[in-house]
C-alpha cells in the first residue's frame, strides 16, 4: 500500500513501517491460551447494526458538523488477516454529491472510531484529550465535502494484542465519584477513540453486595458501617477500611445501580468487553456472628490513628471455606440477573495489600484455586483478572509463592495486570508471569495527583519490547493510571501503543504533537516540547513518581526536625528496585519531611516555559495551549516553591529571625500567585469536584455527607484527631484553586 499523509508527510515513513505487518508478528504464546475467551466475545458481542449505530452516535458527539462524510462497517476478521483492527480509505461513493467521503470499517464498533481518531489525528491534525486538560482540537480538520483523501487501498491497521485494558480499581474514587451519566457518555467516547475495549465496569456494585448478603440473612443497617462513603469505596471494596465517609443512603445504591446500567449498555453497544468486579473476601462484621463457624479473619490497621476500630480492621473470609464459593457465586449470579449477561472476565484482588497468613507455595494453591472457583461457579466461562502490584513490592511474595498462585487457575483463564510496566515490570523477572497471560499496563499517576510527568520512551518501547520477546504471554497493553485527566500527551502515545507493533520514534512523535494539539505549526513551541521530552518527560530514576512538592502539603512541619542535606537530595530511597509498598512508603515518611520528587533541570524548564510563552501571541485561542501554559507555569512554581521552602528552613536553622521572615513573605506571595494562576483555567478549580458531589445529593443531609467527603478526600484523607494528623494527609493532594489558600495556607 501506499500512503498519504498531507498534513504531516513526516509521517509517511513511519506509517509505512508501522502499516506492513504480518498476522505472524502480532500473535504470542498469550494469546493462544485466551482463544477460547476471545471466540465468546466474538460470538457474544452486539449485532453489526447496533455497533455501527454506536459509533454513529459518537461521530454526531464528537464532530456534528461532519456526520454525514464518514461511512461505517463491522468486518469480520478475516478481512483483517485474522486479528482486530480497523480499515480506512476513500468511500466507493465518494465522487458523487453529498456522498460520504470517508469509509471507515472495524472488527468491532471500538476498532471503527480507533479508525476515525487515526484519521482525525493523522489525516487532519486534530487532537483528542479529557476536557479538562484542553479537550478537543478539531479545527484543523477541513469542511465536510474538502476531507483529505487517502491514496490506493487505504490503511489497514491490526492490534498487535487483542485487548487495550483501562483503568486502575481506586480510578473509581479518585476520579469516578461524582459523576452523572452527561460525564460517564463523554468517558466511554473517549475510551473508544482510544481503541480501548476492556474498561473495569465497577460502578453501582454496592447495590448488587446489598441484595447478595441479604439471602445470608444481612440486613441493610448491617451494611450501614461496612460500606465506606461516596469518595472512599475503592478502599472499602478492597478491604482496607469500612465506614469511612458512610453510611450510604439508600437513594445512593439505586441511583449507582441505575448508572451502571447505562454504563454497561454502551459499552456493549460499541463492542466493549466490560470487566465486573468479583468476591475477594471482604465481608461485614455481621457475618462472623451469622456464621460463627466460618473461617473469618480480622485484619490489621490500615492507617488509622491508634487502630481506631471505626474504620479499621477489616474482616477477610478464606478463601477455602465453603461459604466463600457460596457468597462468590451468589455475587455472580446477580450481576447476570441484573445485567443480563457478562462479558466472563471478573476483577478480584484478595492478596492486594492483604498478605497471606501462610508462605506454603501448597496452601498459596489452595486459596488461588478456591478463589477462582468462586467465580467459576456462577459462571463457567469466568477468567480472573488480577492487579500485579503485589509481586512488585511485598517481599512475600518470592517465585514458588507466585508461581503456585499463578498455576493454582488453569491457564488461560487468569490473567494478570503488570501494572506498573512502565517503571518495574515484573514480566522480565517472573519468566513472563511463568507462562500466565499478561497485560502491560502504564500506571503512571498515583492519588490523581496533578504533577507533569511520564516515561515516554518507555511507554513507546516497553510494550513492543514484552510482546516480542521469547515466549511472551503478552495479551494486552492497558492504562491503570490511579487518576485521570492530567498529562494528556502521556496518554495521547500509550493509548497509540495498542496499534504499534514497532517501537516509536519519540523524537519524531514528539515534533509533531504540538502541531496536532494546537492546529498550527509554531517553531517556538516545537522547541518547548522538544525541551519537555529531555527533561519533565523523561524521568529515568525509577522513583515512585507520588507528588510532593511543599506547596500542596498541609503546613504541619517542623523545620527543627528537617536535614537540610536530605532535603537537598532526590528521593533516592524511593528509587527503582527497592520494593517498597505504598503502605511502607508512607509509614517511612511519617515522622521525617516527606521530600519532592525532582528528577531534571529546573533551569531546562523554564526555558521551556519561556518558549511557550512566546507562542502566546499565534496560540492564545486555543483551549489546548492555554491549558499546557498553566500547567507548564504551575510546574515550574510547585518546583521554586520548594526552593524557598529550603531558604526559610536554612534561616531557620540558621536563627536568622529576618532571613525566615523575608523568604516565608516570599513563599506565601508564591501561594497566592499560584491561587490565582490556578484561577484562569477550568481544568484547575476546585469548585467541579465539590459541585458534582453535592449535585448527586437528594437532600441537605446528603449534600453536607458528600461534600465532606469530597474535600475530605483531596486533604486529611483518613482518620485523624486534634492531636494527631492522619497518616494519609495530603496523599490525594491536588493544585486546584482556593485549595492552595485555605487547606495548604501558610498563614
Amino acid at each position: 500500500m501506499v500512503y498519504h499523509l498531507p498534513i504531516y508527510p513526516l509521517f509517511a515513513f513511519l506509517f509505512i513501517a508501522f502499516c506492513v505487518v504480518s498476522a505472524a508478528q502480532s500473535s504470542t504464546i498469550g494469546v493462544s491460551y485466551i482463544s477460547r475467551l476471545l471466540e465468546i466475545h466474538d460470538r457474544e458481542r452486539a449485532p453489526p447494526s447496533v455497533q455501527v449505530d454506536g459509533a454513529r452516535g459518537v461521530l454526531a458527539r464528537l464532530l456534528p458538523s461532519h456526520s454525514s462524510s464518514f461511512d461505517f462497517a463491522i468486518i469480520s476478521k478475516e478481512h483483517c488477516g485474522g486479528e482486530s483492527c480497523f480499515i480506512v480509505r476513500n468511500h466507493p461513493s465518494s465522487s458523487k454529491s453529498r456522498a460520504p467521503e470517508i469509509l471507515i470499517s472495524g472488527s468491532t464498533g471500538v476498532e471503527i472510531l480507533a479508525g476515525l481518531h487515526w484519521y482525525l489525528k493523522y489525516w487532519c491534525g486534530s487532537h483528542l484529550s479529557w476536557n479538562k486538560t484542553g479537550g478537543t482540537q478539531l479545527f484543523s480538520v477541513p469542511s465536510s465535502g474538502s476531507l483529505p483523501r487517502l491514496k490506493d487501498g487505504g490503511i489497514l491497521i491490526q492490534r498487535p494484542v487483542p485487548w487495550n485494558y483501562y483503568q486502575n480499581a481506586v480510578t473509581s474514587s479518585y476520579s469516578f465519584a461524582w459523576w452523572d451519566w452527561e460525564r460517564w457518555e463523554k468517558e466511554i467516547d473517549w475510551m473508544a477513540l482510544q481503541g480501548i475495549n476492556m474498561p473495569l465496569a465497577f460502578t453501582g456494585q454496592e447495590a448488587i453486595w446489598q441484595k447478595v448478603f441479604r439471602k445470608f440473612n444481612i440486613s441493610n443497617s448491617d451494611l450501614d458501617d461496612f460500606f465506606g462513603g461516596p469518595a472512599f469505596l475503592a478502599w472499602s471494596r478492597m478491604g482496607n477500611l469500612h465506614g469511612w465517609g458512610g453510611p450510604l443512603p439508600q437513594s445512593w445504591f439505586k441511583q449507582q445501580l441505575r448508572l451502571q446500567k447505562k454504563i454497561l449498555a454502551r459499552m456493549h453497544q460499541l463492542g466493549m468487553n466490560p470487566v465486573l468486579p468479583a468476591f475477594s473476601g471482604n465481608v461485614p462484621s455481621a457475618l462472623k456472628y451469622i456464621f460463627p463457624s466460618a473461617k473469618i479473619t480480622r485484619l490489621g490497621n490500615w492507617f488509622t490513628v491508634g487502630s481506631n476500630p471505626r474504620w479499621c480492621c477489616t474482616y477477610l473470609l478464606d478463601p477455602t471455606d465453603p461459604l466463600f464459593i457460596e457468597i462468590g457465586k451468589a455475587f455472580i449470579e446477580q450481576q447476570w440477573k441484573e445485567y443480563g449477561r457478562s462479558d466472563h472476565v471478573y476483577n478480584c484482588d484478595t492478596f492486594d495489600e492483604n498478605t497471606p497468613p501462610v508462605d506454603d507455595p501448597e496452601y498459596i494453591s489452595t486459596l488461588g484455586a478456591a478463589t477462582f472457583k468462586g467465580m467459576q461457579s456462577g459462571d463457567n466461562d469466568a477468567v480472573w483478572l488480577m492487579q500485579g502490584w503485589m509481586f512488585s513490592y511485598d517481599p512475600f511474595w518470592r517465585p514458588p509463592q507466585i508461581k503456585s498462585l499463578l498455576h493454582s487457575v488453569p491457564i488461560g483463564r487468569l490473567v494478570v495486570l503488570d501494572l506498573f510496566a512502565e517503571v518495574k515490570p515484573i514480566w522480565t523477572t517472573s519468566e513472563q508471569f511463568y507462562g500466565v497471560p499478561y497485560i502491560w499496563c502504564m500506571l503512571h499517576n498515583f492519588a490523581g495527583n496533578i504533577e507533569m510527568y511520564g516515561i515516554l520512551d518507555s511507554i513507546a518501547s516497553g510494550p513492543v519490547e514484552a510482546r516480542t520477546s521469547n515466549n511472551s504471554t503478552m495479551v494486552g497493553v492497558g492504562m491503570s493510571m490511579e487518576g485521570i485527566e492530567q498529562n494528556p500527551v502521556v496518554y495521547d502515545l500509550m493509548s497509540e501503543m495498542a496499534f504499534h507493533h514497532y517501537e516509536v520514534d519519540v523524537k519524531a512523535w514528539i515534533e509533531e504533537y504540538p502541531r496536532r494539539r494546537y492546529g498550527k505549526v509554531v517553531p517556538s513551541i516545537i522547541d518547548a516540547w522538544n525541551i519537555l521530552y529531555h527533561t519533565i518527560y523523561n524521568c529515568t530514576d525509577g522513583a515512585y513518581d507520588k507528588n510532593r512538592d511543599v506547596i500542596v502539603a498541609f503546613p504541619d512541619v517542623d523545620p527543627a526536625f528537617i536535614s537540610l542535606p536530605q532535603l537537598s537530595m532526590t528521593n533516592r530511597q524511593l528509587a527503582y528496585g527497592k520494593s517498597l509498598s505504598r503502605r511502607e512508603l508512607l509509614e517511612e515518611n511519617t515522622n521525617s519531611f516527606d521530600q519532592p520528587h525532582l528528577w531534571y533541570s529546573t533551569s531546562e524548564v523554564i526555558r521551556a516555559l519561556d518558549r511557550f510563552i512566546a507562542s502566546g501571541d499565534k496560540l492564545s485561542r486555543s483551549s489546548t495551549y492555554r491549558y499546557d501554559l498553566v500547567d507548564l507555569t504551575r510546574q515550574a512554581l510547585a518546583k521554586y516553591a520548594n526552593q524557598l521552602f529550603l531558604k526559610v528552613i536554612e534561616a531557620y536553622q540558621s536563627k536568622d529571625i529576618n532571613g525566615v521572615a523575608f523568604q516565608s513573605n516570599k513563599f506565601l506571595d508564591l501561594v497566592n500567585d499560584m491561587d490565582t494562576l490556578l484561577a484562569t483555567h477550568d481544568g484547575f478549580l476546585l469548585g467541579p469536584w465539590l459541585e458534582g458531589a453535592k449535585r448527586l445529593a437528594q437532600n441537605t443531609q446528603q449534600e453536607k455527607q458528600f461534600e465532606w467527603n469530597a474535600r475530605t478526600q483531596i486533604t486529611m484523607w483518613f482518620d485523624n484527631t486534634e492531636e494527631e494528623a492522619s497518616l494519609l494527609r495530603d496523599y490525594g493532594n491536588c493544585f486546584l484553586w482556593s485549595f492552595l489558600s485555605s487547606y495548604c495556607s501558610y498563614t
